[in-house]
């Protein structure tokens, strides 16, 4: 496995590059977003597997974690977000509401998986996750008809359906799994949790491919939300680790809150934008790009959090601060 752990990245991007090639086969692209979920299910599924629930009660307890990280989700991060697409999107609508939708969505699936790589506490970044869900359901069109002073009816039985087949089917999944192997929980637990990294892979292929037309007709986008998105990201990435280091934060609770408040939700945002705004397809474009973006910069970010443990960086900036 730990040879698939150092090319995960051109794991990835092959996955990507794969994905868009094959957007331009009809019958492939047509078919491509059922599996979107499927791939998703199974990834949350073997997080699950490996997580117990009485553990995960606990992890409310860090009151310290949960403020911090829904302070920046959904207090600075859509300040933060319509400021720079203000900025760098200014005279294009559907870009900026796909860009805001994209940023203001906290992810509820791939996070796991880096903070996994980057050492962190996934059990206290799963604890977030119900918080992150309702929240942003909740907060999502009050943002947008606050920032864009229009009436944006969003469909919630899409909402609900996606929510309910990303998590709570794979939840139920691994409780029934749990009760059913008992004693023989661990070699599925390990199965799982070395193919977590190819169906990640599998889930972005799948993005590329079923909305890899959209990106190809609007190719002068990219390039107008690509900034926006690296400043965001580097912007946060400084932010978490000095409030870690204020609020003393130990590491894995340092790269739980970094992977956290990087990780956008790209899959179910698609979702909600497809379904909520038909005729929009420009909005779709900044939650298609996404992913392009933001998966390397998380494996990246990953790597420089453990970079930061290992170089005892973040133990020093402890004690200064």
């Amino acid at each position: 496995m730990e040879l698939v752990e150092k090319i995960e990245p051109f794991i990835i991007i092959f996955s990507i590059i794969t994905g868009l090639i094959f957007s331009n086969i009809s019958i492939i692209n047509q078919n491509m977003g059922y599996l979107i979920n499927v791939f998703l299910c199974l990834m949350i599924y073997g997080l699950f597997l490996e997580t117990e629930v009485t553990e995960l009660k606990n992890s409310f307890k860090n009151l310290k974690f949960t403020f911090a990280s829904l302070i920046i989700n959904f207090i600075w991060t859509p300040l933060f977000g319509y400021f720079l697409g203000s900025i760098f999107l200014k005279g294009n609508l559907d870009i900026l509401i796909g860009f805001f939708m994209l940023i203001l969505t906290p992810c509820t699936d791939w996070y796991l998986v880096f903070t996994k790589i980057a050492k962190g506490d996934t059990k206290l970044s799963l604890s977030i996750l119900p918080i992150n869900l309702v929240l942003q359901i909740i907060l999502l069109p009050i943002y947008l008809i606050l920032f864009f002073s229009s009436k944006i009816t969003l469909n919630y039985t899409q909402i609900i359906y996606s929510l309910s087949i990303v998590i709570v089917i794979p939840f139920i999944a691994s409780q029934v799994t749990k009760f059913v192997l008992n004693k023989n929980l661990n070699e599925t637990t390990e199965l799982f949790s070395n193919l977590q990294i190819w169906f990640l892979a599998l889930t972005v292929f799948c993005i590329f491919a079923s909305q890899g037309s959209i990106l190809f007709d609007n190719l002068n986008s990219i390039i107008s939300i690509f900034i926006p998105l690296i400043i965001f990201f580097g912007v946060n990435v400084i932010i978490d680790l000095l409030l870690s280091e204020k609020i003393n934060f130990t590491y894995p609770e340092y790269a739980s809150l970094t992977m956290t408040t990087l990780a956008r939700n790209s899959p179910l945002a698609l979702a909600i934008a497809i379904n909520s705004f038909p005729g929009h397809e420009l909005i779709a474009i900044g939650l298609i790009i996404g992913p392009l973006i933001e998966l390397p910069v998380l494996y990246i970010v990953s790597k420089f959090c453990l970079w930061v443990k290992n170089s005892g960086l973040f133990f020093i900036c402890n004690n200064l601060f």
